[in-house]
Protein backbone atom coordinates (compact mmCIF):
# COMPACT_ATOMS: atom_id res chain seq x y z
CA UNK A 1 0.00 0.00 0.00
CA UNK A 2 1.12 3.38 -0.28
CA UNK A 3 0.34 6.75 0.53
CA UNK A 4 -0.98 10.02 -1.77
CA UNK A 5 0.22 13.08 -0.16
CA UNK A 6 -1.91 15.03 -2.14
CA UNK A 7 -5.12 13.79 -0.86
CA UNK A 8 -6.60 13.12 2.81
CA UNK A 9 -9.87 11.62 1.77
CA UNK A 10 -10.81 8.28 0.74
CA UNK A 11 -8.49 8.02 -1.77
CA UNK A 12 -5.59 8.49 0.17
CA UNK A 13 -4.35 5.30 0.24
CA UNK A 14 -3.70 3.14 -3.01
CA UNK A 15 -2.79 -0.37 -3.83
CA UNK A 16 0.66 -0.62 -4.99
CA UNK A 17 3.13 -3.58 -5.62
CA UNK A 18 6.50 -3.63 -4.73
CA UNK A 19 8.95 -3.43 -6.36
CA UNK A 20 6.96 -2.51 -9.35
CA UNK A 21 7.63 -4.97 -12.59
CA UNK A 22 7.18 -1.25 -15.47
CA UNK A 23 8.11 1.94 -15.47
CA UNK A 24 10.90 4.13 -14.53
CA UNK A 25 11.04 2.97 -10.87
CA UNK A 26 10.86 -0.53 -11.82
CA UNK A 27 13.35 -3.51 -11.65
CA UNK A 28 13.03 -3.59 -15.21
CA UNK A 29 12.43 0.37 -15.84
CA UNK A 30 14.58 3.36 -16.93
CA UNK A 31 13.77 7.16 -18.02
CA UNK A 32 14.82 6.31 -21.17
CA UNK A 33 14.14 2.57 -21.93
CA UNK A 34 14.46 2.89 -25.69
CA UNK A 35 17.37 5.41 -25.81
CA UNK A 36 20.19 2.74 -24.49
CA UNK A 37 21.62 2.73 -20.81
CA UNK A 38 22.64 5.75 -18.88
CA UNK A 39 24.31 4.11 -16.16
CA UNK A 40 23.16 7.06 -13.84
CA UNK A 41 19.99 5.58 -13.92
CA UNK A 42 20.38 1.55 -13.13
CA UNK A 43 17.78 0.36 -11.14
CA UNK A 44 20.45 -0.92 -7.88
CA UNK A 45 17.64 -3.16 -7.11
CA UNK A 46 17.95 -4.89 -10.43
CA UNK A 47 21.46 -5.58 -10.12
CA UNK A 48 21.55 -6.66 -6.79
CA UNK A 49 19.05 -9.39 -7.65
CA UNK A 50 20.86 -10.22 -10.85
CA UNK A 51 23.85 -10.62 -8.99
CA UNK A 52 23.32 -12.11 -5.26
CA UNK A 53 19.85 -14.11 -5.81
CA UNK A 54 19.10 -15.30 -9.44
CA UNK A 55 21.98 -15.59 -11.61
CA UNK A 56 24.94 -14.85 -9.62
CA UNK A 57 24.91 -18.28 -7.58
CA UNK A 58 23.92 -20.18 -10.98
CA UNK A 59 27.38 -18.64 -12.11
CA UNK A 60 29.78 -19.32 -9.67
CA UNK A 61 27.85 -22.97 -9.09
CA UNK A 62 28.92 -23.71 -12.99
CA UNK A 63 32.43 -21.97 -13.43
CA UNK A 64 33.58 -21.99 -9.98
CA UNK A 65 35.20 -18.74 -10.83
CA UNK A 66 38.92 -18.50 -9.41
CA UNK A 67 39.96 -14.64 -8.64
CA UNK A 68 43.20 -13.69 -8.24
CA UNK A 69 44.70 -9.60 -7.97
CA UNK A 70 41.15 -8.13 -6.31
CA UNK A 71 43.44 -5.74 -4.43
CA UNK A 72 44.48 -3.62 -7.54
CA UNK A 73 41.03 -2.71 -8.25
CA UNK A 74 40.03 0.51 -6.05
CA UNK A 75 37.99 0.96 -3.45
CA UNK A 76 36.26 4.30 -4.62
CA UNK A 77 37.12 6.26 -7.54
CA UNK A 78 37.54 4.96 -11.52
CA UNK A 79 39.14 2.65 -13.20
CA UNK A 80 38.48 1.07 -16.30
CA UNK A 81 38.90 -2.71 -16.72
CA UNK A 82 40.59 -3.89 -19.82
CA UNK A 83 39.82 -7.42 -20.44
CA UNK A 84 40.19 -9.92 -23.14
CA UNK A 85 37.55 -11.64 -24.68
CA UNK A 86 36.42 -14.53 -25.82
CA UNK A 87 33.27 -15.82 -24.61
CA UNK A 88 29.87 -14.14 -23.76
CA UNK A 89 30.59 -15.46 -20.82
CA UNK A 90 32.86 -12.42 -20.15
CA UNK A 91 29.61 -9.99 -20.50
CA UNK A 92 28.79 -12.16 -17.27
CA UNK A 93 31.62 -13.31 -15.15
CA UNK A 94 34.05 -9.73 -14.92
CA UNK A 95 31.33 -7.74 -12.93
CA UNK A 96 30.29 -11.03 -10.65
CA UNK A 97 33.26 -11.55 -9.30
CA UNK A 98 34.38 -7.54 -8.64
CA UNK A 99 32.80 -7.16 -4.93
CA UNK A 100 31.08 -4.33 -3.95
CA UNK A 101 31.29 -2.06 -6.66
CA UNK A 102 29.10 -1.97 -9.86
CA UNK A 103 30.87 -2.47 -13.40
CA UNK A 104 29.43 -0.33 -16.11
CA UNK A 105 30.24 -1.69 -19.34
CA UNK A 106 30.25 -1.54 -23.05
CA UNK A 107 29.45 -3.93 -25.47
CA UNK A 108 27.90 -4.63 -28.64
CA UNK A 109 24.82 -3.15 -29.63
CA UNK A 110 23.47 -5.87 -31.20
CA UNK A 111 22.49 -7.76 -27.73
CA UNK A 112 19.96 -4.98 -27.39
CA UNK A 113 18.24 -5.77 -30.59
CA UNK A 114 17.00 -9.32 -29.20
CA UNK A 115 14.21 -9.53 -26.97
CA UNK A 116 15.20 -11.81 -25.02
CA UNK A 117 18.28 -10.09 -23.41
CA UNK A 118 17.68 -6.32 -24.05
CA UNK A 119 15.82 -6.57 -20.91
CA UNK A 120 19.41 -7.91 -19.03
CA UNK A 121 21.59 -5.76 -20.36
CA UNK A 122 19.92 -2.64 -19.48
CA UNK A 123 19.63 -3.84 -15.85
CA UNK A 124 23.71 -4.70 -16.32
CA UNK A 125 24.87 -1.48 -16.52
CA UNK A 126 25.82 -1.84 -20.19
CA UNK A 127 26.12 0.75 -22.64
CA UNK A 128 25.29 -0.27 -26.10
CA UNK A 129 28.25 0.19 -28.63
CA UNK A 130 26.95 0.68 -32.33
CA UNK A 131 29.83 -0.32 -34.27
CA UNK A 132 28.42 0.35 -37.82
CA UNK A 133 27.68 3.89 -37.07
CA UNK A 134 30.64 6.31 -35.90
CA UNK A 135 28.65 8.91 -34.38
CA UNK A 136 26.80 6.04 -32.20
CA UNK A 137 30.04 4.67 -31.19
CA UNK A 138 31.56 8.25 -30.30
CA UNK A 139 28.42 8.62 -28.10
CA UNK A 140 28.81 4.81 -26.44
CA UNK A 141 33.05 5.97 -25.39
CA UNK A 142 31.53 9.70 -24.26
CA UNK A 143 29.19 7.90 -21.95
CA UNK A 144 31.92 5.84 -20.49
CA UNK A 145 34.01 8.57 -20.43
CA UNK A 146 31.18 10.35 -18.11
CA UNK A 147 30.56 7.14 -15.89
CA UNK A 148 34.69 7.13 -15.32
CA UNK A 149 34.46 11.28 -14.79
CA UNK A 150 31.48 10.19 -12.01
CA UNK A 151 34.02 8.08 -10.24
CA UNK A 152 32.80 4.64 -11.70
CA UNK A 153 34.23 1.51 -12.31
CA UNK A 154 34.07 1.09 -16.71
CA UNK A 155 34.52 -2.51 -18.07
CA UNK A 156 35.99 -2.43 -21.88
CA UNK A 157 37.29 -5.36 -24.48
CA UNK A 158 39.57 -3.61 -26.28
CA UNK A 159 39.58 -6.53 -29.28
CA UNK A 160 36.03 -5.06 -30.08
CA UNK A 161 34.70 -8.50 -30.72
CA UNK A 162 34.91 -12.47 -29.69
CA UNK A 163 38.05 -13.95 -30.12
CA UNK A 164 37.12 -16.64 -33.25
CA UNK A 165 40.04 -19.16 -31.93
CA UNK A 166 40.96 -18.05 -28.53
CA UNK A 167 44.55 -15.99 -29.43
CA UNK A 168 44.35 -12.89 -28.14
CA UNK A 169 43.74 -9.81 -31.18
CA UNK A 170 44.73 -6.52 -31.36
CA UNK A 171 43.33 -4.24 -29.75
CA UNK A 172 41.11 -0.71 -30.85
CA UNK A 173 41.95 2.40 -29.71
CA UNK A 174 39.10 3.37 -28.15
CA UNK A 175 39.98 2.08 -24.52
CA UNK A 176 43.06 4.20 -24.42
CA UNK A 177 41.26 7.85 -25.48
CA UNK A 178 38.56 6.69 -22.79
CA UNK A 179 41.88 6.38 -20.36
CA UNK A 180 43.39 9.88 -21.21
CA UNK A 181 40.30 11.61 -21.58
CA UNK A 182 38.44 10.49 -18.59
CA UNK A 183 42.19 10.53 -16.40
CA UNK A 184 42.04 7.07 -15.01
CA UNK A 185 43.57 4.07 -14.56
CA UNK A 186 43.71 0.87 -16.91
CA UNK A 187 43.51 -2.53 -14.93
CA UNK A 188 44.51 -5.40 -17.55
CA UNK A 189 41.90 -8.12 -17.00
CA UNK A 190 42.89 -11.58 -18.45
CA UNK A 191 39.71 -14.35 -18.09
CA UNK A 192 40.68 -18.47 -19.08
CA UNK A 193 38.26 -21.01 -19.27
CA UNK A 194 35.53 -19.23 -20.86
CA UNK A 195 36.71 -20.16 -24.46
CA UNK A 196 36.51 -23.54 -23.95
CA UNK A 197 32.58 -23.09 -22.37
CA UNK A 198 31.79 -21.37 -25.13
CA UNK A 199 33.23 -20.11 -27.58
CA UNK A 200 31.58 -17.33 -30.14
CA UNK A 201 30.19 -19.91 -32.88
CA UNK A 202 28.47 -22.29 -29.85
CA UNK A 203 24.70 -21.49 -28.95
CA UNK A 204 24.90 -22.83 -25.39
CA UNK A 205 27.43 -23.07 -23.16
CA UNK A 206 28.79 -25.68 -20.92
CA UNK A 207 30.24 -25.81 -17.42
CA UNK A 208 33.88 -25.52 -16.95
CA UNK A 209 36.12 -23.98 -14.47
CA UNK A 210 37.02 -20.19 -15.50
CA UNK A 211 39.89 -17.95 -14.11
CA UNK A 212 40.16 -14.20 -13.80
CA UNK A 213 42.86 -12.30 -12.77
CA UNK A 214 43.33 -8.39 -12.16
CA UNK A 215 46.89 -7.02 -13.45
CA UNK A 216 48.49 -3.65 -11.66
CA UNK A 217 46.64 -0.54 -12.87
CA UNK A 218 48.51 1.39 -15.79
CA UNK A 219 48.36 4.85 -15.42
CA UNK A 220 49.25 7.08 -18.49
CA UNK A 221 49.57 10.24 -17.35
CA UNK A 222 52.08 11.18 -19.32
CA UNK A 223 49.49 11.32 -22.17
CA UNK A 224 47.09 13.30 -20.28
CA UNK A 225 48.09 16.21 -22.69
CA UNK A 226 47.30 14.89 -25.98
CA UNK A 227 44.38 12.23 -25.65
CA UNK A 228 43.77 12.40 -29.43
CA UNK A 229 46.99 11.50 -30.29
CA UNK A 230 46.49 9.06 -32.94
CA UNK A 231 50.11 7.65 -32.45
CA UNK A 232 49.51 8.31 -28.49
CA UNK A 233 47.08 5.93 -28.53
CA UNK A 234 48.37 3.13 -30.57
CA UNK A 235 50.65 3.16 -27.98
CA UNK A 236 48.43 2.70 -25.15
CA UNK A 237 46.62 0.66 -26.63
CA UNK A 238 49.35 -1.72 -27.32
CA UNK A 239 50.93 -1.62 -23.75
CA UNK A 240 47.65 -2.76 -22.51
CA UNK A 241 47.20 -5.38 -24.73
CA UNK A 242 50.42 -6.65 -23.86
CA UNK A 243 50.00 -6.72 -19.89
CA UNK A 244 46.82 -8.36 -20.85
CA UNK A 245 48.84 -11.35 -22.92
CA UNK A 246 51.43 -11.52 -20.41
CA UNK A 247 48.39 -12.44 -17.41
CA UNK A 248 46.44 -14.75 -19.75
CA UNK A 249 49.95 -16.45 -21.84
CA UNK A 250 47.65 -15.99 -24.85
CA UNK A 251 49.18 -15.66 -28.49
CA UNK A 252 49.10 -12.58 -29.78
CA UNK A 253 47.70 -11.97 -32.97
CA UNK A 254 48.55 -8.49 -34.56
CA UNK A 255 45.35 -8.00 -36.44
CA UNK A 256 41.61 -6.85 -35.87
CA UNK A 257 40.13 -10.15 -35.08
CA UNK A 258 36.69 -8.90 -36.84
CA UNK A 259 38.92 -8.74 -39.60
CA UNK A 260 39.31 -12.59 -39.25
CA UNK A 261 36.25 -13.18 -38.85
CA UNK A 262 35.12 -11.50 -42.11
CA UNK A 263 37.97 -13.37 -43.63
CA UNK A 264 39.38 -10.31 -45.06
CA UNK A 265 42.76 -10.75 -42.50
CA UNK A 266 46.13 -11.89 -44.15
CA UNK A 267 46.40 -15.49 -44.55
CA UNK A 268 49.31 -15.70 -41.71
CA UNK A 269 47.52 -14.34 -39.17
CA UNK A 270 43.95 -16.71 -40.30
CA UNK A 271 43.15 -19.16 -37.75
CA UNK A 272 44.40 -22.30 -37.65
CA UNK A 273 42.43 -25.58 -37.85
CA UNK A 274 42.96 -26.50 -34.08
CA UNK A 275 42.00 -23.47 -31.65
CA UNK A 276 45.07 -22.09 -29.40
CA UNK A 277 44.13 -23.14 -25.49
CA UNK A 278 43.72 -19.96 -23.13
CA UNK A 279 45.50 -21.04 -20.39
CA UNK A 280 48.40 -19.38 -19.65
CA UNK A 281 51.77 -20.55 -21.31
CA UNK A 282 55.09 -19.14 -20.97
CA UNK A 283 55.92 -20.03 -24.40
CA UNK A 284 52.58 -18.88 -25.87
CA UNK A 285 54.20 -14.97 -24.65
CA UNK A 286 55.08 -13.23 -27.81
CA UNK A 287 54.43 -9.90 -28.68
CA UNK A 288 55.65 -7.17 -31.26
CA UNK A 289 57.39 -4.53 -29.37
Amino acid sequence: MARNVHSSGPNAIIPMRFPPLAGPYSVFGYAEPRGGTDPRKVNPMFWWLMKNVFLGPLLRLLYRPRVIGLENIPTDGPALLAANHQSFLDDLLLPLVVPKRKVVFLAKAEYFDKWYLRWFFKGANVIPVRRQSSSAAEAALQAGVQALREGKIVGIFPEGTRSPDGRLYRGKTGVARMALEARAPVIPVSISGTFEAMPYDRKLPKPGRVEVRFGRPLIFDRHYDTPADRFVLRSATDEIMYEIMMLSGQEYVDEYATKVKQGTASPAERPEASPVSAKPREDSARFPR
